[in-house]
């Protein structure tokens, strides 16, 4: 199985060298954050949370447990949103980049799991 990492985008912006393919993995734009400080990574928006899960979210740790059986679903329910990160991750190491501040409730810990089970099967 390939190495899936997350990585939060301005920590990445401090030292941007990553084995294999890197992938922002949020709807927005991450605030303070210029094109060419992500220079070669990919920016994958659709496999990011739908805006209405995301506002519903809002990085409320009291609904993490919800949010991650919503986020899962849509996964489940349109997967070719995440399959150039699949491809990718097929291939070699990969690095979800995300902007949240919050490194234990955060939708790319969602996204990771959900590519991990689908590189198992």
């Amino acid at each position: 199985m390939s190495d899936i990492t997350i990585e939060r985008v301005y920590d990445y912006r401090q030292d941007p060298h990553r084995e294999g393919a890197v992938f922002l993995v949020d709807r927005l734009w991450p605030r303070g954050v210029a094109k060419e400080d992500l220079d070669g990574v990919e920016w994958a928006q659709d496999a990011a949370p739908s805006p209405n899960l995301r506002i519903w979210f809002g990085h409320t740790a009291d609904r993490f447990d919800e949010f991650t059986s919503r986020y899962r679903g849509e996964l489940d329910g349109h997967p070719e949103r995440a399959e150039p990160l699949l491809a990718a991750a097929r291939r070699g190491p990969v690095t979800l980049l995300y902007a949240a501040k919050d490194t234990e409730v955060n939708h790319a810990l969602v996204l990771k799991a959900w590519l991990e089970a689908q590189l198992e099967t």
